[in-house]
């Protein structure tokens, strides 16, 4: 199961990078998550490894070029745009309290993983 876990994830990422048009704000308001929020969750999946990655170094993998790349092509987030990506991690909140989840301790303190919103729309 790992290994088809480890290809769906390749996939995805192949996916996202392709999809550069789709902003992480409106993966956020869509989905309750983006790019940042896989790279820091594979971030943390390596503390326990030999091999740990720094959230830069998870950020680059995620994205498959430097982050900052990624980041100067940025536009600035409409407030409507930053209006749904709030509503859509309050309902994570609000499916993770109707479901007893809590998230790992290490997320507890930096979620929601995404930069401020005015770094993750398209150009």
């Amino acid at each position: 199961m790992e290994q088809l876990e480890a290809a769906a994830f390749r996939r995805l990422l192949e996916h996202l990078r392709m999809r550069q048009d789709v902003a992480n704000v409106d993966l956020m308001g869509q989905a309750g998550f983006c790019r940042n929020c896989l790279a820091d969750w594979l971030a943390e999946a390596s503390v326990e490894t030999p091999w740990p990655l720094t959230r830069e170094e998870a950020r680059n993998h995620v994205y498959g070029e430097p982050y900052v790349d990624f980041k100067a092509r940025q536009l600035e987030a409409t407030p409507d745009q930053i209006a749904r990506m709030e509503e859509s991690l309050a309902e994570n909140a609000r499916q993770r309290r109707a479901r007893g989840l809590k998230l790992d301790r290490q997320l507890e303190d930096t979620f929601p993983a995404s930069d401020p919103p005015s770094i993750t729309g398209p150009r």
